[in-house]
């Protein structure tokens, strides 16, 4: 990679790009790049230096991008095969990769700590890269939300030897990693259109394990399916948040919007683990990142202090608003293991208030695979506003809309909303908490959600 002088992004707005982007750019490298529309993040890209063009065409791509020798090209999965950018390239010598062949280039020359699971690894990633940015070892870190202690997805360090990798199980993109020590987090069926079946899901995950190199080891949450196959010379170990394991939490103690617990390893314990973001799942996603830190022999005073000022990263479990009468949590949750998560998790926190929720299903095909498990997931809450599907990569499956999933679900008020007339829908409302859940893109509506909620 050394010898290239500009880099060119296919996908450039997407949040794991945008990592990768920010880490060429601080190489000294020419950044480039196409994405479909303009964001919140590609103005945030475009002010730092990395240059974005919104149309496909080969005449939008920057002169300096145009010559195969010196120009490698990054894509995204999420990219048609038949995008006119991707094209030129192909056909005129370039040297054209994948996304996860790039992180598997930055694993194979140092310590990747990879974290891979059908949810719960941004968080557990972050929580770990703050970690180790807070102590002497250091570390740079690709990960797949905007942390808010450092508003960056991206950690640099010019001596660590530690990468903190977000492993994504889409596309077998994880299978292109180097692992020294990998965390697995949950492996909850997803991505059938990529698999097929659980069968298939299961086996990639098996198949990531045997990458972990000789030396480092496999840190599994107890209880999920995925059989580890590990090469020799690799410890295997597994976490909970109060279940058991070699790790796990003790003494939780829950009250005063705090959340504090002993931390217990092999032969060890660190006590009074103060959460900075006290929501309950987050006491699983902590154990499995200190546990990262403590095998690599990070301080229980540096782990301590880290995750007492741990701010989360956005959109998840994000909230925008926190006033004594309204409550408004914006949160990625996509699955619908994840969807039961976040809102079991806030009722937890506000067992008096009526629980709301905004939700935005993410693509056709999971829609259709998911379909009674959203529905069920949702009618934990209290009232629903369902929107229609973000359709991402893929194109209308005929028979699948929201409706299918509308139809099942039980809680006592529901409705199906456009997102063009939500804002309307939610003017005369008298929210208590109010939960935006989903993967596409209603995050940029969260301005104006919280600007009606506050006006009120």
């Amino acid at each position: 990679m050394e010898h290239y002088k500009s880099i060119y992004f296919v996908g450039a707005g997407g949040i794991g790009m945008s990592a990768l982007e920010r880490y060429c750019l601080a190489k000294g490298m020419k950044v480039a790049g196409y994405d479909k529309t303009p964001s919140h993040l590609t103005d945030q890209l475009q002010s730092e230096g990395i240059e974005l063009f919104f149309d496909e065409d080969e005449d939008s791509i920057p002169s300096y991008c145009k010559n195969p020798e010196n120009t490698l090209v990054i894509y995204t999965p999420a990219i048609p095969e038949n995008h006119k950018g991707l094209e030129y390239f192909r056909n005129n010598g370039f040297k054209v990769i994948k996304r996860s062949e790039l992180l598997g280039l930055i694993t194979s020359s140092s310590k990747g700590l990879c974290f891979a699971g059908t949810h719960g690894k941004t968080t557990t990633s972050s929580m770990a890269a703050h970690i180790f940015h807070q102590s002497a070892i250091g570390c740079n870190a690709f990960l797949g939300g905007i942390l808010k202690n450092y508003d960056s997805n991206l950690i640099l360090s010019e001596t660590s030897p530690f990468s903190i990798i977000e492993a994504d199980e889409y596309d077998r993109s994880f299978h292109r990693l180097h692992p020294y020590m990998a965390v697995i987090t949950a492996t909850d069926p997803d991505h059938f259109d990529i698999y097929g079946n659980e069968e298939a899901y299961l086996e990639s995950f098996s198949h990531f394990t045997s990458l972990i190199q000789p030396g480092g080891c496999l840190i599994m949450k107890k209880g999920i399916k995925a059989i580890p196959r590990v090469q020799e010379g690799v410890k295997i170990y597994q976490y909970s948040a109060n279940k058991g394991g070699d790790f796990h939490a003790e003494h939780i103690r829950i009250g005063n919007g705090q959340i504090i617990f002993d931390f217990i390893a092999p032969g060890d314990s660190i006590p009074d683990i103060e959460l900075g973001v006290p929501v309950e799942i987050n006491i699983e996603n902590a154990v499995a990142s200190i546990a990262i830190a403590w095998l690599n022999g990070i301080p229980a005073q540096d782990i301590r202090k880290a995750m007492a000022s741990f701010k989360g990263a956005k959109r998840r479990f994000d909230f925008w608003v926190k006033e004594k009468n309204i409550v408004m949590i914006d949160d990625y949750a996509h699955h619908p293991d994840e969807i039961r998560a976040s809102i079991t998790s806030v009722k937890a926190l506000y067992p008096e208030k009526r629980i709301s929720v905004i939700f935005q299903p993410h693509l056709y095909s999971r829609t259709r695979d998911f379909a009674p498990q959203f529905a069920e997931a949702l009618s934990h809450a209290d009232e629903l506003i369902l929107l229609e599907i973000y359709p991402a990569r893929e194109i209308p499956i005929p028979g699948i809309s929201s409706e299918i999933i509308f139809d099942k679900v039980t809680c006592r008020k529901k409705e199906l909303c456009t997102k063009k007339m939500l804002l309307e829908t939610i003017k005369d409302r008298n929210f208590e908490v109010l939960i935006t859940l989903g993967a596409g893109d209603i995050d940029r509506m969260l301005p104006q959600i919280r600007d009606i909620l506050l006006n009120k």
